[in-house]
């Protein structure tokens, strides 16, 4: 048994769950469309600005739900600024310190491509904003923000990691498992946004549930790698969280969906169904870590659950 049992909970509650989630949307669509963006064809181009669009809203909203969740929101802007100096601080032993400013410079690699799709869409007529979407500077926003979506998506799970609780400490596979899920859901939401604006190529829909199903897999292949990886700690979830885990997460957010798009039903609600399970599924994910590491405790030398 790990000698981390002793220490006390963070108490952190449903800002943080949906900061997770929404994060790893923010940050799995913007890896998306730069991959599209770099790799892709012209008719791929409205699911770029699209993935940009979400990625710059995700962090705009990841941010909100950061700093609420602070004792003293009004103080968020000293985990960037130092209050005596005024000078940017950064402290590299600190994860939440790095988490900040991980989540600042996606931000500002999300907003210089939103603002390029609105350019390139006719939205907004500013010459240098344009090229946040075509050329070399573009290029360089999609590589570089892609590496600080990855940052974002995956670093939820290694903050949690790096903590001394059950369940979170006891397993290195947390940063990938949260890296996966934001994959599925980032496609996920894509897939969603696409059937509701009537302007995606169907090849590059194709593209987008075939790119879910893999990662989807890998989550299922990661999160088995986890549990087995916890031990003992994993009695956790025999518990109510471990229903959470096996039915919301594995059953309805991975298995379902992946049964849903092998039968290639045409009917049109098919994607949008496994798309809403996925979504669903990844929100489950992060409650079930998050809240699951709660109802640990230690008794005497082994664990016991409330």
């Amino acid at each position: 048994m790990p000698d981390t049992f002793y220490t006390a909970s963070p108490h952190w509650g449903w800002y943080i769950v949906a900061y997770f989630f929404v994060g790893g949307i923010a940050g799995g669509c913007f890896f998306i469309a730069s991959l599209l963006h770099l790799c892709g064809r012209p008719e791929d181009r409205p699911v770029v600005r699209l993935g940009y669009y979400v990625a710059f809203a995700g962090a705009v909203v990841s941010g909100v739900l950061l700093t609420l969740d602070l004792t003293k929101p009004l103080r968020f802007w000293h985990m960037l600024i130092a209050s005596n100096t005024g000078v940017p601080l950064l402290k590299p032993w600190s994860p939440m310190s790095v988490g900040a400013w991980g989540l600042l410079l996606f931000g500002a690699h999300a907003t210089l491509a939103a603002g390029g799709a609105l350019a390139e869409d006719g939205r907004i007529r500013w010459r240098p904003l344009a090229g946040m979407v075509s050329g070399a500077p573009g290029m360089i926003v999609a590589a570089l923000g892609s590496a600080f979506g990855f940052f974002l998506a995956g670093y939820t799970g290694v903050l949690l990691s790096v903590t001394s609780r059950p369940v979170w400490a006891d397993s290195n596979l947390l940063g990938a498992l949260f890296l996966c899920s934001a994959a599925s859901t980032g496609a996920a939401t894509l897939v969603l946004l696409t059937r509701r604006r009537h302007d995606a190529h169907p090849a590059t829909i194709a593209w987008l549930s075939q790119f879910d199903r893999t990662a989807l897999v890998l989550e299922l292949i990661v999160l088995t790698l986890f549990v087995a990886s916890l031990g003992t700690v994993g009695r956790v979830f025999l518990g109510w969280w471990g229903a959470v885990l096996l039915g919301g997460v594995v059953g309805a957010g991975a298995i379902l969906p992946l049964v849903l798009e092998s039968r290639r039903s045409h009917d049109q609600r098919t994607p949008v169904r496994a798309a809403t399970l996925v979504l669903a599924g990844g929100l489950f994910l992060r409650m079930a870590v998050i809240f699951g590491s709660e109802q640990v405790r230690a008794v005497g030398s082994g664990v016991a659950l409330p």
